[in-house]
């Protein structure tokens, strides 16, 4: 048995979380692949349509990574979607 002067009281006690009751912290969205590249390529939104190396990027990845719709139209670049066991 403690005695008094030992007690730790309910708020001390190293199983006691002090964040318990307080809104988790919102989490910062990480950036796309696509922006990833964009930014390693120092492209402004109005170059997109004339670098290669993008459209080379976007062709390999068209099926698997967010590509702006706007810019797959502009290149005519068809997406195959698929879920599940039907994804090829």
């Amino acid at each position: 048995m403690r005695s008094a002067s030992n007690a730790t009281s309910w708020y001390e006690s190293p199983t006691w979380n002090p964040n318990w009751g307080r809104p988790t912290p919102p989490v910062l969205a990480s950036p796309t692949e696509f922006e990833t590249i964009v930014r390693r390529l120092n492209l402004v939104p109005e170059l997109y349509v004339a670098s290669r190396e993008l459209r080379r990027w976007c062709q390999l990845n068209r099926n698997r990574c967010y590509i702006p719709e706007w810019l797959l139209e502009e290149w005519a670049m068809d997406v195959e979607i698929g879920y599940g066991n039907d994804a090829a």
